[in-house]
């Protein structure tokens, strides 16, 4: 990384994070740039020298938000879409402590931003990563545990709200009860006793 380079690092982090701060505060078409300008101790020529429009830092901030949660990650996600034909099924049931935990205490320890995201899913482009999720990571697990193609939306849903409700409210009490007792109630409520309904796979 060269020196311009790593200006613009530095600069474009300090901005994320203004906004992440200030999303804490309020929804995202309330901010403007000269609070984010402000906040991150930069001038308005700065910002408009690397992004056209708050929309365009949200999709930087976002990317930097992906990318610490991979890191709680040994394999990628390109890694396990390539293998998920080649898998053990074991290996697909993804609402287990393996998962959970790390995906929990990311959640844990960045909660002001969890509480952003949840305040601004169109902002943080939620519905974009689950569509990514939806098509390339639940539809092929649940048609290799023979999930019929018609039933796998409704599958889909309720996994996702499901989880997400459950995150959003643990969020709402400043993530007060433990880690492990949000894996226990999201495994006993999403999962059901032998992996995926109507297969023979067992735990």
């Amino acid at each position: 990384m060269n020196k311009s380079e790593s200006k613009y690092y530095n600069t474009a982090l300090l901005m994320d994070e203004a906004l992440l701060q200030l999303l804490e505060r309020k929804d995202l078409e309330f901010i403007t740039v000269k609070e984010i300008c402000e906040r991150a101790g930069v001038n308005r020529s700065t910002f408009y020298l690397h992004y056209e429009t708050i929309g365009d830092l949200v999709n930087e901030t976002v990317g930097m938000m992906d990318s610490k949660f991979q890191a709680c990650f040994s394999e990628s996600n390109e890694h396990f879409v390539g293998n998920i034909q080649s898998k053990d099924l074991g290996d697909l049931v993804l609402i287990t402590d393996n998962y959970l935990k790390p995906y929990l205490e990311f959640i844990r320890d960045n909660k002001s931003i969890y509480r952003a995201s949840f305040r601004n899913p169109s902002g943080t482009q939620a519905n974009e990563k689950f569509e990514y999720m939806k098509k390339y990571i639940l539809r092929p697990i649940m048609s290799r545990f023979d999930i019929p193609t018609e039933h796998q939306a409704y599958y889909i849903d309720y996994y996702i709200d499901g989880v997400m409700a459950i995150i959003r409210r643990w969020l709402a009490e400043d993530c007060k009860d433990s880690v492990e007792m949000i894996c226990a109630i999201i495994e006993e409520c999403v999962r059901p006793e032998n992996g995926f309904a109507g297969n023979q796979y067992e735990k």
